[in-house]
């Protein structure tokens, strides 16, 4: 059966595995709210565990919002989690009370055992020298879905962000931020690892090597490709799951020239992600609006993904 909760609506999601158990760390809201819309700025991060990616049994949340004043006293959005020297450490979007919301942070917490965790001071914020910040646009700011691993070749730590360039049509600013530290704790935001021009936003982001390439899997909400890109496109305003390609870890990173991995006009399938099970590659995403427009708020069952000879991938939904 997929992760349902029958109080609360559930979206974005990342995992972490502590073999034997998969843990899924997800974002909530309550249903009572009645307007799926109003999630976001109730947003909390959910914990739940698995052994077979079936059954999930729900656990105690890692944390709640923050103090007032606090960079997360509003809401906490979507993450990434990795281990390192023992201790996990969770990269995870806050939102503030006193900025209404506009700011996005990427914000830390620590903890041994998955299960008890202490928030940390550090912070990571948009740099205006490659993207847009509070001076530079009437919206939200946009810096959030850290997704954080090691990368060997420079031993260092390198960070993916959902971000927008600093210039351009404001329809075509979706980039993936790029940040690298030494030790978990210091950051030092860089360059994007993608080109601007077809999205207004690629959430989620999540690195994974496929078929020999690194791949940058990302989602993109109804509406969200340009006007340049829906003018050229046979997916017009389609949202769902896609990914970009790379021949080396740290990009840089280009489109795929074919149809989204998994896209249609309601993205009824957003926030994917991929994890690998005895040497089957399988997705999961949320699920989201149905036929009718009612949103589901809950994570899909696994679904095997095929490679075919030439590199594309197939999900078999």
């Amino acid at each position: 059966m997929s992760l349902r909760l029958d109080d609360y609506w559930i979206w974005d999601f990342w995992f972490a595995q502590d073999e034997p158990d998969t843990h899924v760390f997800f974002l909530h809201a309550p249903r009572v709210l009645g307007d799926p819309e109003l999630r976001h700025r109730a947003a909390r991060i959910g914990h739940a565990v698995s052994r077979d990616l079936l059954e999930w049994t729900t656990l105690a949340p890692p944390f709640d919002v923050g103090p007032p004043g606090s960079h997360d006293d509003l809401a906490t959005w979507t993450g990434s989690a990795l281990r390192h020297d023992g201790l996990w450490h969770m990269f995870y979007t806050g939102i503030s009370s006193r900025e209404r919301g506009a700011v996005q942070r990427v914000l830390h917490a620590t903890s041994p055992d998955l299960h008890s965790w202490e928030k940390t001071a550090d912070v990571v914020e948009a740099d205006p020298r490659w993207y847009e910040s509070a001076t530079q646009t009437e919206g939200d700011v946009a810096w959030r879905d850290p997704w954080v691993f090691f990368d060997e070749q420079s031993g260092s730590f390198q960070m993916l962000i959902t971000a927008r360039a600093n210039a351009g049509p404001s329809d075509e600013r979706g980039v993936i931020g790029h940040a690298v530290s030494d030790d978990l704790s210091h950051w030092r935001v860089e360059a994007p690892l993608s080109e601007p021009g077809d999205f207004i936003f690629l959430e989620v982001p999540q690195l994974i090597r496929i078929g020999g390439t690194w791949r940058v899997l990302f989602s993109v909400p109804p509406g969200g490709q340009s006007a340049g890109r829906r003018a050229r496109s046979d997916t017009g305003a389609h949202g769902g799951t896609h990914y970009l390609v790379g021949q080396e870890k740290l990009g840089p990173y280009s489109l795929v020239d074919e149809p989204f991995f998994f896209g249609d006009a309601r993205a009824s399938l957003f926030a994917g992600r991929m994890l690998e099970r005895n040497g089957q590659l399988l997705f999961f995403a949320s699920r989201n609006y149905d036929e009718r427009g009612r949103f589901q708020g809950e994570l899909t069952d696994p679904m095997p993904v095929t490679i075919a000879a030439d590199g594309k991938l197939a999900l078999d939904a």
